[in-house]
Order: C-alpha cells, then sequence, then structure tokens
C-alpha cells in the first residue's frame, strides 16, 4: 500500500456495505467487460475494458450522482439539487434529477464548451454560466446552495458518491472470476479509486488497485508523497476529466489506505490510449477516459512477469469532435510509432538527397523546410517507424555519423503543438524577443484581455493559436522584451493569471523560428 490511512472518517469496511446498498441500477447500466484482443496480443498479456463509456451519460458519474440523490430525505428532494461542474458529473447530477423529478441547478464555467452546456439542458438540468474557472463556478454554486437551501452533490468527496462508483468493482469481480494482476483506475478527485479499492480489496487483497493521473495534474500522487492534501499550482487541461487541483478529503484517506501505486501519463501516451481502444472496440474516449489505459500500458511494459488479467477502467466518452485532431496528431508519438527530429545539414547541393538516403524506406510523416540562406539547413522531420526504441537510436547515431546535427524533440510539447505548424518563418535579426507558452480561455475576449494585460510596451513578434476542442486554447506568443523589463512582464503576466511557460531556451524554435540554435 501507499501508506497508512488518516485515523479520520468511517472505517473503510463500512465501503463495502454502502457499496453493496447503493441504489445505481435505477438509472445506470451493468457496463461489459471487453477483451482488448489486438492490445493484448501487443503487449503479451490479457487486457481488458470496463466499458463506463456506455453508461447513459457516457461516463461512470452517473453512478455516484444517482445514489447521493437517491440517499436524500424527502425535504431535501423537494428543495432541489446543485452541483458545479464542466463535464461528466453535471450531466449525471442532471440526469439523475430528471429521472426523480427533482429539481437540478448546474453551475457551469463560461468557458464549458456548447456542446457539454446542451448535455445538461437535454438531462432537465437548469444551467447557470458563471466564471472563468471551475474554482469561480463551485464558489458560486455554494451560494446559491446556501440561498435556495438546495443540496450540493460533490462530484467526488462524498460517501454516498464513492459508494455509487464503487459499484463497478462489484461488477469487475462477478464479472472476471478469474486471476486479476491489477485494476487500473483513473484519478481525478479520487471518488472512482476510493470506490473500487474500498470493494476490490476487502473481497481480493491480492488484486492491485493502482491509480493512474496526468503528469500534470497529479494532486493525489502529491498528496500521498506530502503526507497531507495540497493544492497544485496549476493542472493541465488536456485531461479535462480529471484536472484537479486538490485530491478530496475523504477520497484521499481511502486512496491513501487501499491504492497499490499511481502511476502518471502524459499526453502523448493518452492519445496513444485513445487510439488503442478504438482499434479494439470502435469508440471515440475522452482523455481522462483512456487515462487508466496509458498506465495498464506503462504498467505492463514495466512488469512483464504477470499472474492475471490486466483490467483499464474506460471512464468517459464525452469527447469534443474538434480535439481529433490534435489526438490523432499524438497518438504515434505516445505510442512510439512516430519520432520528431531537428536535423542539421549542409546547405549544398546534394545534400537533401543523401538525407534522405539515409531515412530509407522508413514512412516520413512530416518534412519541413525553407531556405533561408547561409551554409547550414534545418530540417523539421517526423518518421514513422515499426520500433522506435530501436530504430530511433541507430538513426540519429547514423545521421551523426555523417556529420549532421540532431535534435530529438519527440517529447518537446512546444515543437509538437507549434512549431510543425510554423517552420519557415525566420527572423534571426530580431531582438531580445521572448516566447511564452499560454493558455488561454476558450471564450471571447481572451485575447484581448491578455494584450490589455500585459499592454502595450512591447512589440508582439509571433503568435500561433490551435483550437484543439478544450475549455483553453494553447497560444504560443512572441514579445520584443529588452532584459531590464523582464521584471515588470513577470509582474503583469502574475496579475493576468493566464498558466504559462518560458520557451525562449527551446532549442526547436531557436533552429527553426530563430535560426540561431548551434549543432548538436
Amino acid at each position: 500500500m501507499l501508506g497508512p490511512s488518516q485515523k479520520t472518517g468511517e472505517p473503510l469496511s463500512d465501503y463495502v456495505r454502502r457499496i453493496l446498498d447503493a441504489r445505481v441500477y435505477d438509472v445506470a447500466i451493468q457496463t461489459p467487460l471487453d477483451p482488448m484482443v489486438r492490445l493484448s496480443q501487443r503487449l503479451g498479456a490479457s487486457v481488458l475494458l470496463k466499458r463506463e463509456d456506455l453508461q447513459p451519460v457516457f461516463s461512470f458519474k452517473i453512478r455516484g450522482a444517482y445514489n447521493r440523490i437517491a440517499k436524500l430525505s424527502d425535504v431535501a428532494k423537494a428543495a432541489g439539487v446543485i452541483c458545479a461542474s464542466a463535464g461528466n458529473h453535471a450531466q449525471g447530477v442532471a440526469l439523475s434529477a430528471k429521472r426523480m423529478g427533482i429539481k437540478a441547478v448546474i453551475v457551469m464555467p463560461v468557458t464549458t464548451p456548447a456542446i457539454k452546456v446542451e448535455a445538461v439542458r437535454y438531462w432537465g438540468g437548469e444551467v447557470v454560466l458563471h466564471g472563468d474557472t471551475f474554482d469561480e463556478a463551485h464558489i458560486h454554486a455554494r451560494a446559491i446552495e446556501s440561498e435556495r437551501g438546495m443540496t450540493f452533490v460533490h462530484p467526488y468527496d462524498d460517501g454516498d458518491v464513492i459508494a455509487g462508483q464503487g459499484t463497478i468493482g462489484v461488477e469487475i469481480l462477478h464479472q472476471h472470476p478469474d486471476p486479476i494482476e491489477a485494476v487500473f483506475v483513473p484519478i481525478g478527485g479520487g471518488g472512482l479509486a476510493a470506490g473500487i479499492a474500498s470493494y476490490v480489496k476487502f473481497l481480493r487483497p491480492e488484486t492491485k488497485v493502482i491509480g493512474v493521473e496526468p503528469v500534470d495534474a497529479a494532486s493525489m500522487k502529491a498528496a500521498i508523497t506530502a503526507g497531507e492534501r495540497v493544492i497544485l499550482d496549476r493542472v493541465g487541461l488536456f485531461a479535462d476529466g480529471v484536472a484537479v487541483r486538490q485530491a478530496g478529503e475523504e477520497t484521499f484517506r481511502v486512496c491513501r489506505e487501499l491504492l497499490d501505486d499511481i502511476i502518471l501519463a502524459n499526453t502523448d501516451a493518452m492519445c496513444a490510449a485513445i487510439k488503442d481502444i478504438f482499434e479494439d472496440v470502435r469508440v471515440l474516449t475522452e482523455p481522462a477516459g483512456a487515462l487508466s489505459l496509458a498506465g495498464l500500458k506503462a504498467y505492463a511494459e514495466a512488469n512483464p512477469k504477470r499472474t492475471g488479467a490486466l483490467i483499464a477502467i474506460s471512464s468517459g466518452a464525452n469527447m469534443n469532435f474538434d480535439r481529433l485532431r490534435h489526438v490523432a496528431e499524438r497518438a504515434e508519438v505516445g505510442e512510439a510509432r512516430e519520432i520528431l527530429l531537428a536535423v542539421t545539414i549542409p546547405e549544398t547541393p546534394g545534400s537533401y538527397r543523401r538525407f534522405v538516403e539515409i531515412l530509407g524506406s522508413r514512412t516520413v510523416t512530416e518534412f519541413n523546410y525553407r531556405f533561408t540562406g547561409g551554409s547550414e539547413a534545418h530540417v523539421f522531420v517526423g518518421l514513422q517507424l515499426a520500433d522506435a526504441a530501436r530504430e530511433k537510436s541507430e538513426l540519429i547515431t547514423r545521421l551523426k555519423n555523417t556529420g549532421y546535427g540532431v535534435i530529438d524533440i519527440s517529447a518537446d510539447e512546444t515543437a509538437a503543438l507549434h512549431i510543425r505548424h510554423m517552420v519557415g518563418g525566420r527572423a534571426p535579426e530580431l531582438d531580445n524577443e521572448v516566447l511564452l507558452r499560454c493558455e488561454f480561455p476558450e471564450r471571447p475576449g481572451a485575447l484581448l484581455r491578455f494584450l490589455n494585460g500585459v499592454g502595450s510596451d512591447w512589440n508582439i513578434t509571433l503568435f500561433h493559436y490551435r483550437n484543439h476542442g478544450a475549455d483553453y486554447g494553447r497560444v504560443l506568443v512572441g514579445m520584443q522584451v529588452p532584459p531590464g523589463d523582464r521584471p515588470k512582464l513577470d509582474s503583469r503576466l502574475a496579475v493576468l493569471g493566464y498558466p504559462y511557460e518560458d520557451e525562449t531556451a527551446n532549442d526547436a524554435y531557436r533552429l527553426f523560428l530563430r535560426g540561431t540554435a548551434s549543432r548538436q
């Protein structure tokens, strides 16, 4: 186990009773446990997928929401329920309330994509749009709760919600009586992991229950490492369904006691897992829905000796269609089937021919170059490889032995998100350019707010934005900022509050947009 539990809350064994007593099947279905034949063959393991994407709201959230609302007194039901959510929990609460004939108010950030807002309205929920962030929506929901005397339905930090999610564990053990090596569960606030672990570890303590979090939103792992709940400064938003800055109080207590481990997965690994699920069962999951499978794959590669099945929870399929382009771009890298290289070759006749000859019969997925003069040419190249771990090393060695400079930028977020689409616009003569990778809320006026926030003291020299169907857009912006002005810029960015990373020293940027990086 990860560590001793805190001496608070009810005995963990009581959750088994609450799970068995949970009311979920008035509205939820028992979802299948599907074999992933292709992935099983590839990993040499029995991989099974628990299909919570097949629930009426395409997510497991309906279980906990309905169980919580079903346990309310008649007086509380008459007053109605309220929650703050930008996604699956909102739909679960709205549908549950509709089935029980009670009022539901759902407070959602103004930045919530229209598809999610309309889904809540479809299920009969009253939508209140407030604030740019979940935290602002949550505060407003709590205020309405007090004003109207409604019951707040927490998305994860509630015993009845945890028990409702725990019914997935009951189904898994009934559906697969044979040995199970490990069950992999996505973690946002921790309600799903706490519920499943409570049941599985009670009945089959030898079965591992492993949480999986995004590497940029690992609030539960941070809490367990620190021995107390912590608030992350920021969280990544690609897997918005698990983008939680602080683990729940009760869920932390349970997960700290019962989870065997927590695995972290990056964006590319989630995209690869989305592709794996599509190839095996022909469904498109949301990033959070594929998170547990990304963790399962990492575990399988690190633990070749196994004694049972590996089970992942497909927790949801509320995928924005606009996001598919981004997923497709990143899946090959996440599966280690595509590599991205920045290669420096002589700017002389015949160089490209020799370079392509070294690439051989490998599939080229991207090839970007623009002449800028000088004695060197910088090429941004993407290659699809059958065995990336082996072939990449061999190819890079051969390129270097030929005298070419090579930088592996496969894991470079800025290169993958922005620079690959901008190759050719070098500005080596530009002085004092600062490059920032920012997240803008997807709402009208976000860019204007940024420009007003930083002021008009510095010239905007570069701007690249792509919509990925998420609540936040990813933006690359360049500005001419003299060194003495940098503290002033940092101060204004802090007041503005948009998350950002300084990418001025990024190799891909300096090679393809500045033309000033030295050969590696």
